[in-house]
């Protein structure tokens, strides 16, 4: 606390600065200090209280140890010298006021000094109670609603509003009363559905109210139509022929809106189905370039909003689907001659390992069994290749990718090939000869 000090001659008074706070019917204690330079033979300490615009009225007082009180309060005031501070028990309303204190000292001569304190007595808030007028809710930009905030007891209420947490403060929309205990909101937006609540405090307590959300109705707002499949440009949705497109038809608005989907056809608009979903099956529709609309409205606004859109089919996926196949049908073809390429070199292969030659000695067994060697690994890897080849036909991978993927290797094969090939024939043409 910060203290004022009094001083008179060689004594000095010192009590609280600013006004005491009390709770009703809780106590209060009034701190008062005092010290002196001189000599006491006696010690005086007198307590008066002064309401506005009325006399200072006798409380007690003491000389040395001795207190004596008035008797009409004498058993809620309370003072112990030579301490100079007073306890209030209990504190009521009625005693809300200026207390003064003086102090005189005699000794070689009387000195004195005096003191007032300022005391408020407060009754603490209980927890307001908000009403909402009206309570079943009011439509944006015409109707108002007005927020009241009650609170059964408390002095010197102070009141604010909240919303979603936060204080609100005056603006076009709200106007508060002169006590800030009527919250009006003119006129009512969508942007004003949130979280309210009112505040009440005063200088010993402060306590909030239950939080209330205001029913506003608006919308629609913001309608769009979306697609599980199809590719979507703008308002125009390409699907595949064959294909199931299921669309969803959403806005913003409170209560939710009804929808309803209309088709156009020959100059004529008819409703088709109504909900927020609309299935199209595209091998089922009479014409490749079909014009939707979806609508949605509000029961309780009145308001409605529609958006329209263009349905394409195309045959994009049975070109694909006979491309995949041309693809299929080549491929098919370099399988079955790489099939009849491993069966020659496998036949071949036989007939040479076991045709008796003339010659036998030319050659050693391991040379030949060297080159032996080498032509079955040349047809194991040409065999590898070819199941590579075979793979994708039957797992149905796609083609272009796996051709890429395999034409290096393919042509290391058959540079081997070749290579493996002439050795094996220029060998046994030695043998022959």
């Amino acid at each position: 606390l910060s203290f004022l000090a009094g001083i008179c001659s060689a004594l000095k008074l010192t009590v609280p600065s600013h006004t005491i706070h009390g709770i009703a019917g809780q106590p209060l204690h009034l701190t008062v200090d005092y010290n002196f330079n001189a000599t006491a033979s006696e010690i005086q300490i007198i307590w008066l209280f002064e309401r506005p615009q009325s006399n200072p009225k006798y409380l007690l007082g003491s000389v040395n140890q001795t207190v004596v009180p008035d008797l009409e309060y004498q058993h809620k005031f309370t003072l112990i010298p030579p301490n100079a501070s007073l306890m209030i028990n209990p504190l009521h309303i009625s005693d809300e006021g200026n207390y003064i204190v003086k102090v005189n000292v005699r000794g070689n001569g009387t000195i004195a000094a005096s003191q007032k304190i300022q005391v408020a007595v407060d009754v603490p808030v209980t927890k307001p109670i908000v009403h909402t007028e009206p309570s079943s809710g009011v439509v944006e930009y015409v109707g108002n609603i007005t927020l009241k905030c009650t609170v059964g007891k408390g002095t010197r209420v102070v009141y604010q509003w909240m919303k979603n947490g936060k204080p609100l403060h005056d603006s076009p929309n709200y106007t508060f009363s002169s006590n800030n205990a009527t919250l009006l909101i003119v006129p009512v937006v969508k942007e004003d559905i949130g979280n309210y609540s009112c505040l009440v405090s005063n200088p010993v307590s402060a306590m909030e109210s239950e939080i209330i959300a205001p029913t506003i109705y608006y919308g629609p707002y913001g309608l769009r139509v979306k697609s599980d499949k199809g590719l979507n440009i703008g308002a125009v949705f390409t699907v595949d022929m064959g294909e199931v497109i299921l669309f969803d038809c959403s806005a913003d608005s409170n209560p939710p809106n009804t929808y309803s989907w209309i088709q156009r056809a020959d100059n004529a608009t008819h409703v088709i189905e109504y909900g927020p979903h609309l299935e199209v099956i595209s091998d089922k529709v009479a014409q490749k370039t079909i014009d939707y609309m979806c609508r949605a409205f509000n029961n309780v606004t009145g308001k409605r909003d529609e958006t329209h859109f263009t349905v394409v089919v195309t045959s994009v996926g049975l070109e694909k689907l006979a491309q995949k196949g041309k693809s299929l049908s080549s491929l098919a073809v370099i399988t079955g001659i790489s099939l009849f390429l491993i069966l020659a070199m496998a036949f071949l292969f036989i007939w040479k390992r076991y045709q008796p030659h003339k010659d036998q000695g030319l050659i050693t067994g391991r040379h030949r069994h060297f080159q032996d060697m080498k032509v079955l690994w040349m047809i194991l890897g040409y065999m590898n290749l070819s199941l590579f080849l075979i793979l994708p036909v039957v797992l149905g991978f796609q083609v272009k990718l796996f051709l890429a993927q395999t034409l290096c290797p393919a042509r290391i094969y058959l540079v081997q090939f070749m290579k493996l090939f002439s050795i094996f024939l220029s060998s046994h043409n030695r043998i022959l000869n």
